[in-house]
């Protein structure tokens, strides 16, 4: 697979699924066991009828199941006295899909979506009972489903991020691994301890043996936290920090708490870095979206990046006193300017009132800017954070150590319990801090819209019919 096709979403086909009306039923079981079909259904509720299945359901009370279908149509008055809520609800998706079949003669047709790379699975499927799957042409003005690439441990457990935020658009790009890249880079600056990130390292491999029990079920995301923990590591000892500043390791870059302004416009630059990332990335989804024009206008696109760059080479040059830097930075910034109240302009309804409104957008857009590039200083400000609880605790250990024997089991005591709490308080802020600079300073330059998610029709089937 070209690296062009895994920036993308998995790519989507139109299709229908045609049987002959008396063997839909076991097309339809067919579609279900592939797993890879999403059907339309009616959505007009003046159209549905429930069917049989439905008003038993409805009759008979308990805790939500999964659905499961028989391969045969069972028995209702059966499943009802029995409680089997599963077949039940199985049968009421089975009835659904067929009540939204159109029929021509005998042949029925259900309209929906496969992914490309497995139609010919899913037509040879099909075709062994009498159906078939046809590629249909894409309907003008539809939107595709997203399904994003899950495959590899690290994609699939960096993937929550993007899911977490919203569903991608199906012209966008899948950032699923740059997403997660980025978060890890935040959380290691903020967090950046060579044993507070061994420790999470260490976490992240007893989670992917499964312990401890209750949280067996984020056993995938190991590779995520391996990785946060890592980029701990290697940001600590850049900072000389083992446990805090204990002197253990030297510093190879700079000390938070002695160069503060050093670690605060070092986060600072990493910011506007990502920033520009995430205009280009933008940029690229609005030329997908829209073409060229809404690229160029957008203030998430082009026009947002020449502003950005412009206000950035403005900043710096009245800064550090460069007439020239300051000069060329307005200029930019004023074409950025241009665009994108042009662009603003023609999405309003015109007249002196589209000026006012296009006027506001372009006021808050600068502003936003401003607010993003100095939000990257919490980075800073929760890598100092860190330092200084683990120089308390450092410097509370080391003073009761001084005291003979029971100071020793005190200090001892006060190292793991400090360290504990350090670490737990430290890992959540930092957690919600980088995902907090991801959604709101990142992804909402990359992503305008949001799509609908890929939902395939999948319930496991009961091949052995329902008994009498």
């Amino acid at each position: 697979m070209r690296w062009t096709e895994r920036a993308l979403p998995v790519r989507m086909q139109r299709v229908a699924v045609v049987a002959p009306y008396d063997n839909l039923r076991e097309t339809l079981i067919r579609v279900a066991e592939s797993g890879c079909v999403q059907i339309d259904l009616i959505d007009d509720p003046a159209h549905v009828t429930p069917g049989p299945a439905a008003h038993r359901l409805g009759a008979v009370r308990g805790a939500h199941v999964s659905p499961v279908l028989a391969e045969s149509p069972p028995d209702l008055d059966i499943l009802e006295r029995d409680h089997r809520i599963d077949l039940l609800t199985g049968e009421r998706e089975m009835e659904e899909r067929m009540d939204s079949a159109v029929r021509r003669a005998e042949v029925a047709a259900l309209a929906g979506w496969c992914p490309r790379d497995r139609m010919a699975a899913a037509a040879d499927r099909l075709a062994a009972c009498g159906g078939s799957l046809v590629a249909l042409p894409l309907p003008p003005g539809s939107e595709p489903p997203t399904l994003l690439r899950g495959a590899g441990s690290l994609r699939g457990s960096f993937a929550p991020l993007i899911r977490v935020y919203g569903t991608v658009p199906y012209r966008n790009l899948d950032l699923t691994v740059l997403a997660g890249v980025v978060y890890v880079v935040l959380f290691g600056v903020m967090f950046g301890d060579v044993g507070y990130g061994g420790l999470l390292v260490l976490g992240a491999l007893l989670l992917r043996r499964g312990k401890p029990g209750p949280l067996a079920k984020w056993r995938h995301l190991w590779p995520f936290v391996a990785a946060a923990g890592a980029a701990g590591v290697l940001a600590g000892a850049a900072y000389g920090e083992f446990f805090g500043p204990t002197g253990v390791l030297p510093v190879l870059w700079l000390d938070p708490l002695r160069e503060p302004m050093r670690m605060l416009l070092s986060t600072l630059v990493l910011g506007g870095v990502l920033l520009v990332l995430s205009y280009v990335a933008g940029a690229v989804n609005r030329w997908r979206e829209g073409g060229g024009t809404t690229a160029l206008y957008a203030l998430s696109g082009i026009a947002g990046a020449v502003l950005f760059t412009g206000l950035v080479c403005a900043g710096a040059g009245l800064a550090l006193g460069r007439t020239s830097w300051w000069a060329i930075g307005g200029s930019t910034a004023t074409a950025g300017l241009v665009l994108a109240g042009t662009g603003l302009y023609a999405s309003t309804a015109g007249g002196a009132s589209g000026v006012l409104q296009a006027g506001i957008q372009l006021v808050d857009g600068v502003i936003r800017i401003g607010a993003n590039v100095f939000s990257f200083a919490r980075l800073a400000a929760f890598g100092l954070t860190h330092a200084a609880l683990a120089t308390v605790v450092w410097q509370g250990t080391r003073a009761l150590a001084a005291h003979g024997a029971p100071g020793i089991v005190a200090a001892v005591a006060l190292f793991f319990v400090g360290t504990a709490v350090a670490f737990a308080l430290e890992a959540l802020v930092a957690g919600v801090q980088a995902l907090r600079l991801e959604f709101y300073e990142l992804f909402s330059r990359v992503f305008e819209g949001e799509g609908h998610p890929f939902e395939p029709w999948h319930p496991p089937v009961q091949r052995k019919e329902t008994p009498p």
